[in-house]
């Protein structure tokens, strides 16, 4: 290798190493048909490379951990439980572990989203807050000092939350009609669409309407959360501008966004704030809606909190649903 291709082609091979520690958790859309490789993400590589080659820490932002489903059916309540502690573990390891490849290491910033669109879930601020400050806490509890949570509170104080709300739509967000025009045509676009719909609806505990009627509001609804997401992505690059993005959501290859999986779950979409984290027998862990996992084990308690279920063998043994 000669003196004027090593300073290129180091940092690159580094930015490789790093990304295949990303790999396995690769959370992805539509079909493979070859186990992907660092090449297959031309984008996060590069960026990856700028911070090896500046020898500084990999800064990544995740847009998510926004507050709990407000379904009770799906949740244990509105502040953070096991499924997060283990999440956030998992992200701080997944920091240290690339320290052993690149000695500035990496931080992920957690930008939660739970005030941007609040109001269109159906959780109250004074919960997102509590769900926010708690991660925070949690952070701090279990020294994952990798990690760090960012939110509008950060960007624009003490300003009422519809105020802060509007200040994002209006300058960051996409218009109904671009956005409607992109569910029709791309096919990413729409699975996104259809899978925040699904969760609008399952997220809706006090409906006393019609289903049908039900799922016309969650679709109108599911455009207005796409917008605010997009405004709160668009806020995010302008905050953290060479940052590599990760994304909670399904991803296909090459796409500037980077799908990660928090945790195991039998779905794709599933995320700890949608769900309660169960203990299976052998050890491992998994989610699950709460009422599944109250049917599979025991609640467990931390710190006069539920925290998660702990799976009972004889219902393990006798359940076909451990399995499925």
């Amino acid at each position: 290798m000669s003196p004027t291709t090593a300073p290129h082609t180091h940092p690159t091979r580094i930015a490789t190493g790093i990304l295949g520690l990303l790999l396995p958790h690769h959370r992805t859309s539509g079909p493979l048909t070859d186990r992907p490789t660092a090449e297959s993400f031309p984008h996060q590589l590069r960026r990856i490379a700028d911070f090896v080659r500046e020898d500084t820490p990999v800064v990544f932002t995740l847009p998510g951990f926004p507050c709990k489903s407000p379904n009770p059916a799906k949740v244990l309540g509105h502040l953070p439980d096991q499924g997060e502690r283990l999440s956030l573990g998992f992200l701080n390891t997944l920091c240290a572990d690339i320290e052993r490849i690149h000695p500035p290491g990496a931080r992920v910033v957690i930008c939660s989203d739970g005030h941007v669109f609040g109001d269109l879930i159906g959780v109250p601020d004074r919960h997102i807050d509590a769900y926010a400050d708690d991660l925070r806490a949690q952070i701090g509890r279990l020294g994952l000092d990798r990690l760090s949570v960012f939110d509008l509170r950060d960007v624009l104080g003490d300003l009422p939350y519809d105020a802060k709300r509007a200040h994002v739509h209006d300058r960051h967000a996409p218009t109904l009609d671009a956005l409607r025009s992109e569910v029709r045509s791309d096919e990413q676009a729409l699975a996104l669409y259809r899978g925040i719909t699904r969760f609008l609806v399952e997220d809706t505990a006090d409906w006393t309407g019609t289903r049908s009627a039900l799922q016309r509001a969650c679709r109108q609804r599911a455009y207005g959360v796409i917008q605010r997401s997009r405004a709160w992505g668009d806020l995010i690059a302008g905050h953290h501008p060479r940052a590599v993005r990760l994304s909670i959501h399904p991803q296909p290859l090459g796409a500037p966004k980077f799908g990660i999986r928090l945790l195991d779950a039998p779905d794709a979409w599933t995320t700890p704030w949608h769900s309660a984290a169960l203990r299976r027998t052998d050890g491992t862990w998994t989610l699950a809606p709460r009422a599944t996992a109250a049917r599979l084990g025991r609640l467990v308690r931390s710190d006069g909190r539920p925290s998660h279920f702990e799976q009972c063998r004889a219902v393990y043994l006798m359940s076909g649903e451990a399995e499925r």
